[in-house]
Protein backbone atom coordinates (compact mmCIF):
# COMPACT_ATOMS: atom_id res chain seq x y z
CA UNK A 1 0.00 0.00 0.00
CA UNK A 2 1.22 3.55 -0.68
CA UNK A 3 2.12 5.63 2.33
CA UNK A 4 0.37 8.91 3.14
CA UNK A 5 2.82 11.82 3.10
CA UNK A 6 0.27 14.58 2.51
CA UNK A 7 -3.46 15.18 2.39
CA UNK A 8 -6.22 14.96 5.00
CA UNK A 9 -6.25 12.67 8.05
CA UNK A 10 -9.30 11.77 10.12
CA UNK A 11 -8.53 11.64 13.88
CA UNK A 12 -11.30 10.13 16.01
CA UNK A 13 -12.03 11.46 19.50
CA UNK A 14 -9.81 14.43 18.69
CA UNK A 15 -10.44 16.14 22.03
CA UNK A 16 -8.77 13.29 23.95
CA UNK A 17 -5.34 13.37 25.61
CA UNK A 18 -3.52 11.37 22.92
CA UNK A 19 -5.70 12.38 19.97
CA UNK A 20 -5.27 16.14 20.53
CA UNK A 21 -1.50 15.72 20.35
CA UNK A 22 -1.82 13.51 17.26
CA UNK A 23 -3.92 16.19 15.55
CA UNK A 24 -1.38 18.89 16.40
CA UNK A 25 1.59 16.79 15.22
CA UNK A 26 -0.15 16.05 11.92
CA UNK A 27 -0.88 19.73 11.39
CA UNK A 28 2.73 20.60 12.21
CA UNK A 29 3.79 18.16 9.47
CA UNK A 30 1.59 19.89 6.90
CA UNK A 31 -1.42 17.57 6.85
CA UNK A 32 -5.00 18.74 7.05
CA UNK A 33 -6.95 17.17 9.92
CA UNK A 34 -10.60 16.36 10.41
CA UNK A 35 -11.29 15.58 14.07
CA UNK A 36 -14.37 13.82 15.36
CA UNK A 37 -15.89 15.11 18.61
CA UNK A 38 -19.10 14.25 20.44
CA UNK A 39 -20.45 17.78 20.83
CA UNK A 40 -20.25 21.31 19.45
CA UNK A 41 -18.62 22.60 22.66
CA UNK A 42 -15.78 20.07 22.45
CA UNK A 43 -15.27 21.10 18.85
CA UNK A 44 -15.09 24.79 19.77
CA UNK A 45 -12.25 24.16 22.22
CA UNK A 46 -10.24 22.32 19.56
CA UNK A 47 -10.91 24.96 16.93
CA UNK A 48 -9.51 27.57 19.31
CA UNK A 49 -6.53 25.39 20.31
CA UNK A 50 -5.57 24.76 16.68
CA UNK A 51 -6.71 28.09 15.22
CA UNK A 52 -3.22 28.95 13.94
CA UNK A 53 -3.62 26.20 11.31
CA UNK A 54 -6.65 27.91 9.77
CA UNK A 55 -8.88 25.86 7.52
CA UNK A 56 -6.50 22.89 7.62
CA UNK A 57 -8.30 21.81 10.78
CA UNK A 58 -12.00 21.00 10.96
CA UNK A 59 -14.27 19.10 13.32
CA UNK A 60 -17.26 16.84 12.71
CA UNK A 61 -19.78 15.65 15.28
CA UNK A 62 -20.00 11.91 15.91
CA UNK A 63 -22.21 11.62 18.97
CA UNK A 64 -22.15 7.84 19.30
CA UNK A 65 -19.32 5.83 17.75
CA UNK A 66 -21.24 2.55 18.21
CA UNK A 67 -24.16 3.57 15.94
CA UNK A 68 -24.42 2.02 12.50
CA UNK A 69 -23.18 4.55 9.96
CA UNK A 70 -21.61 6.74 12.66
CA UNK A 71 -18.49 7.48 10.60
CA UNK A 72 -19.96 7.28 7.09
CA UNK A 73 -19.65 11.00 6.40
CA UNK A 74 -16.48 11.55 8.43
CA UNK A 75 -14.36 9.17 6.32
CA UNK A 76 -15.24 10.76 2.97
CA UNK A 77 -12.33 12.54 1.31
CA UNK A 78 -9.65 11.61 3.86
CA UNK A 79 -6.36 9.96 2.89
CA UNK A 80 -5.69 8.26 6.23
CA UNK A 81 -7.46 7.53 9.51
CA UNK A 82 -6.09 7.52 13.06
CA UNK A 83 -8.42 5.90 15.61
CA UNK A 84 -7.61 6.70 19.26
CA UNK A 85 -11.28 7.08 20.31
CA UNK A 86 -11.99 4.46 22.99
CA UNK A 87 -12.82 4.55 26.71
CA UNK A 88 -9.66 4.84 28.84
CA UNK A 89 -10.75 4.80 32.47
CA UNK A 90 -11.48 2.43 35.35
CA UNK A 91 -14.83 3.90 36.44
CA UNK A 92 -16.52 0.75 35.22
CA UNK A 93 -19.77 -0.65 36.59
CA UNK A 94 -20.17 -3.36 33.98
CA UNK A 95 -17.50 -4.72 31.59
CA UNK A 96 -19.64 -3.70 28.61
CA UNK A 97 -19.26 -0.05 29.68
CA UNK A 98 -15.84 -0.13 28.03
CA UNK A 99 -15.98 -3.25 25.85
CA UNK A 100 -18.96 -2.26 23.69
CA UNK A 101 -17.76 1.23 22.67
CA UNK A 102 -14.20 -0.02 22.12
CA UNK A 103 -15.20 -2.94 19.91
CA UNK A 104 -18.25 -1.49 18.18
CA UNK A 105 -16.59 1.89 17.62
CA UNK A 106 -13.71 0.16 15.86
CA UNK A 107 -16.02 -1.95 13.72
CA UNK A 108 -18.16 1.03 12.74
CA UNK A 109 -15.10 3.03 11.69
CA UNK A 110 -13.68 0.23 9.56
CA UNK A 111 -17.07 -0.47 8.00
CA UNK A 112 -17.27 3.19 7.00
CA UNK A 113 -13.70 3.17 5.68
CA UNK A 114 -14.54 0.17 3.49
CA UNK A 115 -17.86 1.51 2.20
CA UNK A 116 -17.20 5.25 1.94
CA UNK A 117 -13.46 5.89 2.37
CA UNK A 118 -12.60 5.94 -1.31
CA UNK A 119 -9.40 7.95 -0.75
CA UNK A 120 -8.21 6.13 2.39
CA UNK A 121 -4.83 4.40 2.07
CA UNK A 122 -3.98 3.64 5.70
CA UNK A 123 -5.75 3.20 9.04
CA UNK A 124 -3.74 3.52 12.26
CA UNK A 125 -5.49 1.94 15.24
CA UNK A 126 -4.40 3.08 18.71
CA UNK A 127 -4.42 -0.14 20.70
CA UNK A 128 -2.61 -0.59 24.02
CA UNK A 129 -0.05 -2.70 25.80
CA UNK A 130 -3.07 -3.81 27.83
CA UNK A 131 -3.83 -6.02 24.82
CA UNK A 132 -0.31 -7.48 24.97
CA UNK A 133 0.76 -7.99 28.59
CA UNK A 134 -0.41 -10.44 31.24
CA UNK A 135 -0.14 -9.89 34.99
CA UNK A 136 2.09 -12.72 36.14
CA UNK A 137 4.03 -13.72 39.26
CA UNK A 138 7.39 -13.72 37.49
CA UNK A 139 9.13 -11.03 35.41
CA UNK A 140 8.57 -11.21 31.68
CA UNK A 141 9.38 -9.26 28.53
CA UNK A 142 6.45 -9.12 26.10
CA UNK A 143 6.51 -8.61 22.33
CA UNK A 144 4.04 -8.03 19.51
CA UNK A 145 3.42 -11.78 19.27
CA UNK A 146 1.81 -11.77 22.73
CA UNK A 147 -1.87 -11.29 23.55
CA UNK A 148 -3.46 -10.77 26.95
CA UNK A 149 -5.34 -14.08 27.14
CA UNK A 150 -5.28 -14.03 30.95
CA UNK A 151 -7.61 -11.04 31.20
CA UNK A 152 -9.98 -12.68 28.72
CA UNK A 153 -10.19 -15.70 31.02
CA UNK A 154 -10.50 -13.81 34.31
CA UNK A 155 -11.94 -10.28 33.91
CA UNK A 156 -12.41 -9.97 37.69
CA UNK A 157 -12.02 -6.20 38.11
CA UNK A 158 -12.21 -2.88 36.20
CA UNK A 159 -8.57 -3.11 35.10
CA UNK A 160 -9.14 -6.53 33.58
CA UNK A 161 -12.29 -5.24 31.86
CA UNK A 162 -10.29 -2.41 30.32
CA UNK A 163 -7.65 -4.88 29.15
CA UNK A 164 -10.33 -7.08 27.59
CA UNK A 165 -11.78 -4.06 25.74
CA UNK A 166 -8.39 -3.44 24.14
CA UNK A 167 -7.82 -7.11 23.26
CA UNK A 168 -11.23 -7.52 21.66
CA UNK A 169 -11.15 -4.18 19.83
CA UNK A 170 -7.72 -4.78 18.33
CA UNK A 171 -8.64 -8.32 17.32
CA UNK A 172 -11.83 -6.97 15.75
CA UNK A 173 -9.69 -4.65 13.63
CA UNK A 174 -7.34 -7.39 12.45
CA UNK A 175 -10.29 -9.77 11.82
CA UNK A 176 -12.05 -7.11 9.74
CA UNK A 177 -8.95 -6.66 7.57
CA UNK A 178 -8.58 -10.41 7.08
CA UNK A 179 -12.26 -10.90 6.21
CA UNK A 180 -12.29 -8.02 3.72
CA UNK A 181 -8.71 -8.19 2.39
CA UNK A 182 -9.80 -8.60 -1.23
CA UNK A 183 -11.90 -5.43 -1.14
CA UNK A 184 -9.72 -3.00 0.83
CA UNK A 185 -7.95 0.01 -0.66
CA UNK A 186 -6.16 0.58 2.67
CA UNK A 187 -3.96 -1.28 5.12
CA UNK A 188 -3.87 -1.35 8.92
CA UNK A 189 -1.22 -0.48 11.50
CA UNK A 190 -1.79 -1.02 15.24
CA UNK A 191 0.22 0.90 17.82
CA UNK A 192 0.44 -0.52 21.34
CA UNK A 193 1.53 2.02 23.97
CA UNK A 194 1.72 1.42 27.75
CA UNK A 195 0.92 4.18 30.29
CA UNK A 196 0.95 7.56 28.54
CA UNK A 197 2.16 10.66 30.40
CA UNK A 198 3.07 14.20 29.37
CA UNK A 199 1.73 17.77 29.25
CA UNK A 200 -1.99 17.81 28.40
CA UNK A 201 -3.32 20.08 25.65
CA UNK A 202 -6.90 18.82 25.72
CA UNK A 203 -9.59 20.81 27.56
CA UNK A 204 -8.66 20.52 31.25
CA UNK A 205 -9.63 23.34 33.61
CA UNK A 206 -8.48 21.66 36.84
CA UNK A 207 -6.62 18.52 37.98
CA UNK A 208 -10.02 16.85 38.34
CA UNK A 209 -10.48 17.16 34.56
CA UNK A 210 -7.32 15.24 33.72
CA UNK A 211 -7.55 11.96 31.82
CA UNK A 212 -7.04 8.77 33.79
CA UNK A 213 -3.27 8.29 33.43
CA UNK A 214 -2.44 11.94 34.09
CA UNK A 215 -4.83 12.15 37.04
CA UNK A 216 -2.98 9.18 38.55
CA UNK A 217 0.37 10.88 37.87
CA UNK A 218 -0.75 14.17 39.44
CA UNK A 219 -2.10 12.50 42.57
CA UNK A 220 0.94 10.25 43.03
CA UNK A 221 3.73 12.67 42.13
CA UNK A 222 2.43 16.16 42.90
CA UNK A 223 0.08 15.35 45.78
CA UNK A 224 2.24 12.57 47.18
CA UNK A 225 -0.53 10.02 47.58
CA UNK A 226 1.67 7.12 46.52
CA UNK A 227 -0.60 4.11 46.45
CA UNK A 228 1.55 1.36 44.95
CA UNK A 229 5.15 0.45 44.24
CA UNK A 230 4.55 -2.00 41.40
CA UNK A 231 6.43 -1.21 38.21
CA UNK A 232 4.93 -0.50 34.81
CA UNK A 233 6.06 0.95 31.45
CA UNK A 234 5.37 4.36 29.90
CA UNK A 235 5.80 6.71 26.94
CA UNK A 236 5.54 10.49 26.58
CA UNK A 237 2.34 11.54 24.79
CA UNK A 238 4.33 13.70 22.35
CA UNK A 239 6.47 10.75 21.31
CA UNK A 240 3.37 8.60 20.91
CA UNK A 241 1.83 11.30 18.70
CA UNK A 242 4.99 11.33 16.59
CA UNK A 243 4.76 7.53 16.29
CA UNK A 244 1.25 7.93 14.87
CA UNK A 245 2.57 10.27 12.18
CA UNK A 246 5.36 7.84 11.34
CA UNK A 247 2.83 4.99 11.22
CA UNK A 248 1.11 6.86 8.39
CA UNK A 249 4.27 7.67 6.43
CA UNK A 250 6.25 4.44 6.86
CA UNK A 251 5.92 1.75 4.20
CA UNK A 252 7.53 -0.76 6.55
CA UNK A 253 4.76 -0.23 9.13
CA UNK A 254 2.15 -1.66 6.77
CA UNK A 255 0.19 -4.49 8.38
CA UNK A 256 2.26 -4.36 11.56
CA UNK A 257 1.44 -4.41 15.26
CA UNK A 258 4.02 -2.16 16.98
CA UNK A 259 4.76 -1.66 20.67
CA UNK A 260 5.87 1.93 21.42
CA UNK A 261 7.30 2.22 24.94
CA UNK A 262 10.11 4.18 26.59
CA UNK A 263 10.70 1.71 29.40
CA UNK A 264 9.88 0.56 32.91
CA UNK A 265 9.26 2.69 36.02
CA UNK A 266 7.76 2.71 39.47
CA UNK A 267 6.13 5.80 40.97
CA UNK A 268 9.21 6.64 43.02
CA UNK A 269 11.15 7.22 39.78
CA UNK A 270 8.80 10.05 38.83
CA UNK A 271 8.61 11.33 42.41
CA UNK A 272 12.40 11.56 42.61
CA UNK A 273 12.59 13.32 39.23
CA UNK A 274 9.86 15.80 40.18
CA UNK A 275 11.50 16.57 43.52
CA UNK A 276 14.71 17.44 41.66
CA UNK A 277 12.73 19.87 39.49
CA UNK A 278 11.01 21.45 42.51
CA UNK A 279 12.23 20.67 46.02
CA UNK A 280 8.84 21.66 47.43
CA UNK A 281 7.26 18.61 45.82
CA UNK A 282 7.17 15.33 47.78
CA UNK A 283 10.45 13.42 47.99
CA UNK A 284 8.92 10.06 48.76
CA UNK A 285 11.42 7.38 49.75
CA UNK A 286 14.78 9.17 49.69
CA UNK A 287 16.60 5.88 50.29
CA UNK A 288 15.20 4.51 47.02
CA UNK A 289 17.72 2.67 44.83
CA UNK A 290 16.38 2.21 41.26
CA UNK A 291 18.89 -0.57 40.60
CA UNK A 292 17.23 -2.70 43.30
CA UNK A 293 13.85 -2.84 41.52
CA UNK A 294 12.64 -5.95 39.73
CA UNK A 295 10.31 -4.87 36.93
CA UNK A 296 7.66 -7.52 36.40
CA UNK A 297 6.63 -6.22 32.98
CA UNK A 298 8.89 -5.02 30.17
CA UNK A 299 8.48 -4.83 26.40
CA UNK A 300 10.62 -5.68 23.41
CA UNK A 301 10.61 -2.42 21.44
CA UNK A 302 13.04 -3.49 18.71
CA UNK A 303 10.36 -3.37 16.02
CA UNK A 304 9.48 0.26 16.80
CA UNK A 305 13.16 1.17 16.86
CA UNK A 306 13.72 -0.47 13.47
CA UNK A 307 10.66 1.01 11.76
CA UNK A 308 10.36 4.44 13.40
CA UNK A 309 13.83 5.21 14.77
CA UNK A 310 12.31 7.61 17.30
CA UNK A 311 14.48 9.21 19.98
CA UNK A 312 12.13 9.06 22.96
CA UNK A 313 12.04 11.60 25.77
CA UNK A 314 13.56 10.56 29.07
CA UNK A 315 11.59 10.24 32.28
CA UNK A 316 13.38 13.33 33.59
CA UNK A 317 12.53 15.41 30.50
CA UNK A 318 8.89 14.42 30.57
CA UNK A 319 8.63 15.06 34.31
CA UNK A 320 10.15 18.54 33.96
CA UNK A 321 7.70 19.46 31.21
CA UNK A 322 4.69 18.20 33.17
CA UNK A 323 5.73 20.15 36.28
CA UNK A 324 6.26 23.32 34.20
CA UNK A 325 2.84 22.87 32.60
CA UNK A 326 1.10 22.40 35.95
CA UNK A 327 2.85 25.47 37.33
CA UNK A 328 1.73 27.54 34.35
CA UNK A 329 -1.84 26.44 35.08
CA UNK A 330 -1.49 27.43 38.73
CA UNK A 331 -1.91 23.89 39.98
CA UNK A 332 1.41 23.87 41.84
Amino acid sequence: MPTVTSGKVLVTGANGFVAAWVARKLLEQGYSVRGTVRSINKGKYLQNLLSSYGDRFETVIVENITKEGAFDEAVKGVDAIVHPASPVHLNINEPDDVIVPAVQGTKRLLEAALAHGNAVKRVVYTSSCAAVLEFLDTPRTFSETDWNEKSLREMEDPLQSYCVSKVLAERAAWDFVEQNKNNLSWDLVALNPPYVFGPPIQDVRSPEDLNSSMAHWFESVVKGSLVEAEGKCWIDVRDLAEAHVLAITSQEASGERIIVSKGAWIWQDFITAAHKVDAQLPAGDESYDPTSVTHMIQFDTSKATRIFGLKLRTLEESTRDMIEDFKARGWI
